[in-house]
């Protein structure tokens, strides 16, 4: 009974509160300066009562909604790791960081980002597209900052660039230029072997490296094609093909060659050795190599042969193999890539050399 009667008596006296109010307003004289300015006051007081309520609740919102740019590599880490432990293994913190940022998130946004189980973790779709939204975003940020950064210390450092065999010399335009404009920065060489082209990138021992084309890897990025080169069979001096002026491709069917040993992905080796011929016959692949020193050895023991490209076939001249060209052999398209991931000013500086330097040759 006792807040029933506390509610009484509080609206007793809110109502005679009230009818005190309007009793002065309508017995006070019409134009007295009193009246006008306690009208003007309530009225104002009661239309911007609503506004100031909205535009609080606003801000405290936009507080709630504010995440840290620690919080969200954290959540970005994890939506690629997918394991609490490896995320925490990766960003130095403890697991229990990791956990305690996703849910502070999780709380912020108001659903779950991810599905957690003894034995695995997912992202949920309100997780997969926030993942998508800030990915790109983060990136963006990332390189504002290293961008900086470097403009501030003048864009030195070293940026190592990975090329396969002779590689560099097809991009000389392009390192004379990026070096006039960037003295300050020590460019160094580094061989990308053909059968591991992006194991190098991934290691982080190269910044960029120049290989053939098609690349479909999502965490690396694709710059300009800076150039071509064809390609030339490689057979023993005493093979059967040794002494023919010319070769098609379709004659590979009849003669085992090499294949990698190494990670290359299928269809990359595909671009430089199909696995079948023009018409459609199965190309045996006989012996692994993972240099281009075990492929001449292997070829010139007369076991295999082996498309080369003209710009390696060139610098390898030997007694015991012949080149041969190749009619209808494949087109190497060779473009520079990089780590998406780490984008510094000085890979874009370097990318924006090669882009000049092929639009004036």
């Amino acid at each position: 009974m006792a807040p029933t009667i506390a509610r009484t008596v509080c609206a007793e006296q809110c109502e005679r509160s009230n009818r005190r109010i309007t009793h002065r307003l309508s017995f006070e004289p019409t134009g007295g300066r009193h009246r006008s300015r306690l009208a003007v006051a309530m009225a104002v007081n009661f239309q911007v009562a609503p506004v100031r309520t909205m535009i609080r609740a606003r801000r405290d919102q936009r507080e709630t909604a504010r995440v840290e740019l620690r919080d969200i590599e954290i959540f970005l880490t994890l939506a690629k790791e997918l394991h609490f432990g490896r995320t925490a293994e990766r960003l130095r913190i403890s697991q229990a960081r990791v956990s305690q940022s996703i849910k502070q998130q999780e709380r912020r946004i108001g659903g779950a980002l991810f599905e957690r189980t003894s034995r695995s973790v997912r992202l949920t779709p309100l997780g997969e597209r926030l993942r998508d939204r800030l990915d790109a975003g983060y990136g963006e940020i990332m390189a504002g900052i290293d961008e900086a950064a470097a403009a501030a210390r003048g864009q030195v450092g070293t940026l190592t660039i990975g090329t396969m065999a002779s590689g560099h010399h097809r991009i000389a335009g392009v390192l004379d230029l990026f070096r006039q404009r960037h003295p300050q920065c020590e460019l160094r060489m580094r061989e990308i072997l053909p059968t591991d082209p992006f194991g190098g990138l991934r290691a982080g021992r190269v910044d960029v490296a120049m290989v053939w084309l098609p690349v479909r890897e999502p965490d690396l990025a694709v710059g300009p094609v800076l150039h071509t080169e064809q390609l030339t069979l490689a057979v023993a001096s005493d093979h059967p093909l040794a002494g023919r002026e010319q070769v098609e491709m379709e004659a590979l069917g009849d003669h085992p060659v090499v294949y990698p040993d190494g990670p290359i992905p299928e269809y990359v080796w595909e671009a430089h050795t199909p696995s079948a011929t023009p018409a459609g016959r199965p190309i045996r692949r006989e012996i692994a190599v993972a240099t281009l020193e075990e492929a001449f050895t292997a070829i010139a023991s007369g076991s295999v042969v082996s498309p080369i490209g003209v710009d390696a076939a060139a610098t390898r001249r030997r007694g015991d193999i012949t080149f041969v060209p190749l009619t209808d052999g494949p087109i190497l398209r060779y473009a520079l890539v990089w780590r998406r991931t780490d984008e510094t000013l000085l890979v874009r500086a370097f990318v924006q050399a090669a882009t000049d330097a092929r639009q004036t040759a």
